[in-house]
């Protein structure tokens, strides 16, 4: 963070703006110097062991590591030793107390030294503060317990009449000084908007279309600070953290924006042509190393609106679908994302990585390795391999991407990607292109011999013996005879009041993390994400997207105790449901009646 905030104040690269190109082209231009190449999780935990940690390598107390800190500064206040363990105890401390502790420990530290009468140490306290201050000055515009305590140490300072001391610890600068950006503001979505088509997709090729996305994707991947990471790992989600909602939000929207390119066409042929369009961005993403849009690209195109789509897909190639299995299977989170890592590590110069991904190894580490070891020292390893994992993710911020972006453009395909649609209306339009095929319910092929859309009272009399009571059926168009309508009904009324009782046929999905790549019992499209990817049946094991959970119609059947366990996490603990053995649904679509036990 130290080496980013100064790095922030200072003007970008004229290829990091918005300029004008000619026809809203853009521009492709060399990259900078290019990075070393960044170690993986395991050779960054490798990696701790070999910096030089002193006599902290066996851990140190707080109070240690305080002291290290301050002795950094001579009496002018420059720093007299490298700056290594400073930085690491300022990013990532808030893993063992928070901000307003630590500062609290310095109060008492200056406290100390006041009644010992040692000035020198006093002065290096507030060079201490003021590093603190000037490097991590979000930590105090953001942090209210941390300002308030700050309040009382200049209080103390003041009282005691050290006047150098008071400027060194000021704080009314961070409000005059532009260092940064401007702090991100949570967005509420309107949800009165609704934009049914983007022209711009039509107007621009797909290289084009790839080069502003990942313009787009790197503009709010930079904005990503080290207190960013820091508050993720403190609170392990993205709650009150705008930079990462706002990324994740803009990762979300194209996947989003996807979905609706394709699904905005009325004919097959026309939607396989934006399913094709995307496949050819999808392809560009990936020669820009930007794979966190390729992922949000790649899970739009797989997402189950989609893929259920079987006469759009009718018309797509054969080698396009293979190019979106070789996609598929290189974002695919199967042994731990290896097929990315492999990919994302053998990449040099500008690259995004996929958040998700790095996150996820972030709290990982986070939990692999104890706080404190052995009489309650702290862990410096662990706050070191935390540190290079996170810095690993901002040194990727001082890369610049290989091209410039078109302002108009670039403001065109942010609105065309602020959308205001919800799940269910995305389902509903796919639907409404392509409307699921009901077939005749099964309980007619089995009875329904001559095919006259009838069964007998007799024939229903033998469906109706399965359940443990039976229901008034009027046979209101032909004497003996139940319709088809009749017959659903029955069924439909049957699971209602069955699910009442609590003896119903829904099954107990739990929300899963899965660890190989999985597909939908329901659509069979692909269960899409880095974490939680979709619902897991408890009892059968039947997976499925969150959508199409409430959907399923086939019979929940519990599995016998000795099954294998699956490969995945669940993440929630849903309601057992005490099951019937006969599901209503499952005779309207033609599953064998369970034996009788």
């Amino acid at each position: 963070m130290g080496t980013l905030g100064k790095a922030r104040e200072a003007p970008r690269k004229p290829s990091h703006g918005c300029r004008a190109a000619p026809k809203g082209r853009l521009e492709a231009k060399p990259t900078s110097s290019p990075l070393p190449s960044h170690p993986g999780l395991a050779q960054i935990t490798q990696f701790r062991m070999m910096v030089p940690l002193g006599h902290f390598a066996k851990g140190a107390s707080l109070d240690d590591l305080i002291d290290s800190c301050v002795q950094s500064f001579d009496a002018d206040g420059n720093l007299c030793r490298s700056n290594h363990l400073l930085q690491v105890m300022l990013t990532m401390h808030r893993i063992l107390i928070s901000s307003a502790e630590l500062l609290q420990k310095v109060i008492t530290l200056y406290k100390d030294a006041l009644a010992k009468n040692s000035p020198g140490l006093c002065l290096k306290i507030c060079y201490f503060v003021r590093y603190w201050i000037t490097e991590f000055w979000i930590m105090f515009k953001m942090d209210t317990s941390l300002a308030s305590t700050m309040e009382e140490f200049q209080e103390l300072v003041k009282a005691n009449g050290e006047e150098l001391h008071c400027r060194l610890i000021d704080t009314t600068q961070i409000n005059a000084r532009d260092w940064s950006r401007k702090l991100t503001q949570r967005i509420k979505s309107n949800t009165s908007k609704k934009r049914k088509v983007s022209l711009l997709f039509d107007h621009l090729e797909p290289e084009e279309l790839s080069e502003h996305l990942t313009y787009l994707e790197f503009k709010s991947f930079r904005r990503i600070s080290f207190s960013d990471y820091q508050n993720y790992l403190v609170n392990s989600c993205v709650k009150e953290n705008p930079t990462m909602e706002r990324s994740i939000a803009l990762c979300n929207g194209i996947s989003q924006w996807v979905q609706l390119m394709v699904l905005s066409r009325p004919t097959p042929q026309l939607r396989a042509e934006v399913f094709i369009k995307f496949i050819q961005v999808a392809q560009k993403l990936h020669q820009l190393q930007n794979f966190n849009t390729l992922m949000a690209v790649i899970g739009g195109l797989c997402h189950s609106s989609i893929s259920r789509l079987k006469e759009t897909s009718s018309h797509v190639p054969h080698e396009i679908n293979k190019v979106l299995g070789e996609m598929t299977e290189l974002l695919s989170s199967c042994r731990n994302y290896d097929n990315y890592r492999r990919a994302y590590g053998e990449c040099t110069h500008f690259k995004i990585p996929i958040l998700g991904v790095h996150l996820k190894d972030l709290i990982s580490l986070y939990e692999a390795m104890p706080d404190y070891l052995e009489e309650g020292k702290v862990n410096v390893h662990k706050l070191l391999a935390l540190y290079n994992h996170i810095n690993e993710l901002v040194q990727l911020q001082e890369v610049a991407p290989p091209l410039e972006a078109n302002k108009d453009l670039v403001h065109l395909l942010t609105l065309s990607l602020d959308l205001y649609y919800t799940e269910d209306e995305i389902y509903e339009l796919s639907y409404a292109r392509e409307p699921r095929n009901h077939k005749a319910p099964s309980v007619f092929k089995n009875y329904d011999h001559d095919q006259d859309g009838y069964i007998s009272q007799e024939e229903f009399e033998k469906i109706a013996a399965s359940f443990p009571f039976s229901f008034c059926v009027m046979d209101k168009d032909r004497e003996g005879l139940i319709s088809r309508d009749e017959i659903t009904a029955y069924f439909m009324r049957a699971s209602s009041i069955y699910s009442k009782l609590g003896l119903g046929f829904p099954h107990s999905f739990q929300e899963t993390t899965y660890l190989k790549p999985t597909f939908c019992d329901n659509c069979a499209g692909f269960l899409w994400g880095v974490i939680k990817q979709g619902y897991r049946c408890k009892d059968c094991g039947m997976n499925c997207h969150k959508q199409c959970k409430d959907l399923v119609v086939f019979e929940c059947k519990k599995r016998a105790k000795n099954s294998t366990a699956p490969t995945e996490i669940s993440t929630s603990v849903g309601p057992t449901s005490n099951l019937c053995s006969l599901g209503a649904k499952d005779l309207l679509h033609g599953n064998k009646y369970p034996e009788s036990k």
